[in-house]
C-alpha cells in the first residue's frame, strides 16, 4: 500500500489525508494501467472540489515497489492532462523511418495490435527498416513462456514482466515430434524429440512463426542440450553433451548456425552427474557432479572440459544451477533434512575460491506457500540475475531479484497443466533462425 507523509497535528486529519492518498494512488494506477481507456480527466485537482490544498498538504504518495514495478510519485500538485488525440493526417506525414523508429520501440506483443491499424503497419514486420530499429533498440523485457501439449495440441503462454500480462501464442506451426522445451535464448527458441526413432532438434521464433529443423547429430541418441545466441555475429549454437540417461559416452557436440553443421568436440570425462540441469555463463557451461564431487566446465572457445572442485554446502538436497549477468553463477536448492526445517537458499560461486557463498534465503512463507510438501517438486531458472521458481503441484510462480533482493507472485500464474514446460524468454522479431 502506499505511505502518505501528510503533516498535521490532529490524528482526525491525519487519517482522511491518508485514506484520501489511498484512493489517489488507486486512481493513479488505473490510469495507467496497460489497456486503460485513458481518455478522461484524471487530474487530482479535478476530483478534489473544496478540499483544503495548502502547500502544507501537497505532499508526495510513494508506492512500495511490487515485484519489479518501479516506484512511482505522484503529488496533488501536479495536474494530469488528458489525453491529446492527434490528428490522422499528422501520422500520414512523418517520415517512414521516423515512424519506424517509433514502433521499434513498442512492445513486441502490442505490434500485433497495431497491424490492424492500416496495411502499412499490417506489413511491418516485413519491413527491413523497421527490423533494422527493433534490434537496435533494447530489450522489452523478461518474459516466462509456458509450454505444454493439450490432446497433443501444443499450447505456449507467454507472461510479459514488464506489462504483467499474459500473451497467448499460437504454437499449431510446429511439428508434432517438437516435444521437448530445451530453452531459449536472444529470442529463438529450441525444441527437440523424437520422430520415429530418431532424434530431432528445431529452433524457432515464436513471434514471426518460423522455425526450421536442425541437421542431424553424428550420434543419434538422446542429449542433454543448451542454445545460446550471439546477436553481434547473428549466429546461435547448439551444446549437446552427455547422452540423457547417462548410459552412453559420447562426444560434445556443437551445432554452429554459420557452418550449418555439428562439430564433434571432446568427450566429457565420466563423472556421476547430479542433476540434468546446465548453466551457460561467461562462455562456460557448468554441469553438478557427484563424482567427482564439484563441477564439469566445458569451454566453448577450446572445445574441452574441466573440472571445478566446488564442493556444495552440506544438507543440499537439489540443486539448480543459474546463470547469471557479468560471469556471475547461482546455486539454488532446498537445505534441510526433515520437512520442519527445510529452507530455500541461494549461493554465488567465488569463481578465485572455488567455493559457494551463500547470498539469500527465500522467506518461510514463500516457502511454504511454494513447497507444501517437503518431498514437492521444484523447478528452478535464471536470466539477467532474475531466478524463477516454479511448483508442479501447486501451479505457482515465485520470481526473486538478485540485485534489488525483492521476492514477488508471478500474477495469474499459467502453470496449472503438470507436464507444463518454463523458461526465461526474450520476444524479438529480428531474431533469425539462419
Amino acid at each position: 500500500m502506499g505511505e502518505a507523509s501528510v503533516s498535521g497535528s490532529r490524528t482526525s486529519n491525519s487519517s482522511l489525508v491518508r485514506s484520501n492518498s489511498f484512493r489517489e494512488e488507486d486512481n493513479f494506477h488505473r490510469q495507467t494501467s496497460f489497456g486503460g481507456n485513458g481518455s478522461r480527466n484524471t487530474s487530482p485537482l479535478s476530483r478534489m472540489g473544496s478540499r483544503n490544498t495548502s502547500p502544507s498538504r501537497q505532499k508526495s504518495i510513494k508506492t512500495k515497489p511490487r515485484g519489479l514495478d518501479e516506484e512511482t510519485v505522484a503529488t496533488f500538485s501536479k495536474i494530469v492532462q488528458p489525453d491529446i488525440q492527434m490528428e490522422d493526417n499528422i501520422w500520414a506525414m512523418l517520415p517512414e523511418d521516423l515512424l519506424n523508429e517509433i514502433l521499434a520501440r513498442i512492445p513486441p506483443f502490442m505490434i500485433f495490435r497495431l497491424r490492424s491499424v492500416c496495411k502499412r503497419w499490417n506489413s511491418i514486420l516485413q519491413d527491413n527498416s523497421f527490423l533494422k530499429f527493433h534490434s537496435q533498440v533494447p530489450s522489452h523485457g523478461p518474459c516466462l513462456l509456458t509450454y505444454w501439449k493439450n490432446s497433443q495440441t501444443p499450447q505456449c503462454s507467454v507472461f510479459s514482466l514488464p506489462l504483467k500480462q499474459w500473451f497467448r501464442i499460437p504454437f499449431t506451426f510446429l511439428p508434432q515430434w517438437a516435444f521437448w522445451l530445451v530453452g531459449s535464448s536472444g529470442g529463438l527458441v529450441c525444441f527437440s524429440g523424437l520422430d520415429g526413432l530418431a532424434f530431432k532438434t528445431l529452433v524457432c521464433n515464436p513471434l514471426t512463426q518460423t522455425w526450421r529443423t536442425l541437421p542431424s547429430m553424428h550420434f543419434n541418441q538422446q542429449r542433454q542440450l543448451i542454445m545460446v545466441v550471439d546477436r553481434k555475429n547473428r549466429s546461435f549454437k547448439v551444446i549437446a553433451t552427455s547422452d540423457i540417461y547417462g548410459d552412453k559416452s559420447l562426444p560434445t557436440e556443437v551445432y554452429d548456425s554459420k557452418l550449418n553443421k555439428w562439430l564433434l568436440h571432446q568427450t566429457m570425462p565420466a563423472v556421476n552427474l547430479c542433476s540434468s540441469k546446465m548453466a551457460f555463463c561467461d562462455s562456460r557451461l557448468y554441469l553438478e557432479t557427484l563424482s567427482p564431487l564439484g563441477l564439469m566446465m566445458y569451454r566453448l572457445d577450446t572445445g574441452h572440459w574441466e573440472h571445478i572442485p566446488a564442493k556444495f554446502p552440506r544438507s543440499l538436497l537439489d540443486g539448480y544451477l543459474v546463470a547469471g549477468t557479468h560471469k556471475r553463477l547461482f546455486l539454488v536448492g532446498r537445505i534441510g533434512l526433515y520437512s520442519t526445517l527445510q529452507s530455500m537458499r541461494i549461493w554465488e560461486l567465488d569463481h578465485a575460491k572455488f567455493v559457494w557463498v551463500e547470498v539469500s534465503r527465500m522467506p518461510p512463507r514463500y516457502f511454504r506457500a511454494l513447497l507444501r510438501l517437503s518431498a514437492e517438486r521444484f523447478e528452478c531458472f535464471g536470466q539477467d540475475n532474475l531466478i524463477c521458481f516454479t511448483s508442479w503441484n501447486q501451479g505457482k510462480g515465485l520470481l526473486y531479484d538478485v540485485d534489488k533482493k525483492v521476492w514477488s507472485w508471478i500474477a495469474g500464474c499459467a502453470l496449472q497443466s503438470y507436464n507444463s514446460q518454463v523458461c526465461f524468454y526474450e520476444p524479438r522479431f529480428d531474431a533469425m533462425i539462419y
